[in-house]
C-alpha cells in the first residue's frame, strides 16, 4: 500500500467547480443587494437635503441654490461634507434654487453614477417634499407621474 500526499488533479478540479458554481449563485444577488441599498441611500439623502433645505430657509431669506450652500463656512452645516461634494455611494446630487436666489423654493436631484451598475432609477425632490422617480436612471421633474409611498 502506497502512502498518498496531498489532493489528486481530479480532487482539486471538483473543488473549483463547486466554489465556481456557489460564485455564480452568490455574485449576481450581491450585486442586486448593493444596487438597492445604493437607491435606498439616495432616497434618504434626498430627504436629508429637503429637510436641510427647509432648515436653511428658516434662518435665512431664501432657499439654498447649490448643495455647497448648506455645507460651506456653516457651524454645524445642515449636510455631511461627502453629500456636499455632489457624490454619494454611487448617486450623483443635484441642488438647484428656484428664483431669484432660491426666494421660490428648490429642486434636488438624484442620478445613478453609472447607469444599471449603481443605480436603476433617478430621484427628484423639491419645495413640496414629494419624492418622484423614473425607472430609466434619467433624472425626474416635477412633472414625473411616479412617486415613492
Amino acid at each position: 500500500m502506497r502512502n498518498r500526499k496531498g489532493f489528486t488533479l481530479v480532487e482539486i478540479m471538483i473543488v473549483v467547480a463547486i466554489i465556481a458554481l456557489l460564485a455564480a449563485i452568490a455574485i449576481p444577488n450581491l450585486l442586486r443587494a448593493r444596487l438597492a441599498a445604493n437607491e435606498s441611500a439616495a432616497i434618504a439623502a434626498l430627504k436629508t437635503i429637503a429637510s436641510a433645505s427647509h432648515t436653511f430657509r428658516a434662518a435665512n431669506p431664501a432657499y439654498p441654490t447649490a448643495l455647497g450652500d448648506l455645507f460651506d463656512n456653516l457651524t454645524p452645516p445642515y449636510i455631511d461634507s461627502v453629500l456636499a461634494s455632489g457624490t454619494k455611494q454611487g448617486y450623483v446630487f443635484d441642488l438647484d434654487g428656484l428664483g431669484t436666489s432660491g426666494d421660490s423654493g428648490f429642486e434636488a436631484t438624484a442620478t445613478p453614477a453609472t447607469i444599471g451598475t449603481t443605480g436603476n432609477r433617478g430621484f427628484f425632490v423639491d419645495t413640496s417634499g414629494v419624492i418622484r422617480f423614473t425607472a430609466d436612471g434619467s433624472a425626474p421633474t416635477a412633472d414625473t407621474t411616479d412617486v415613492l409611498e
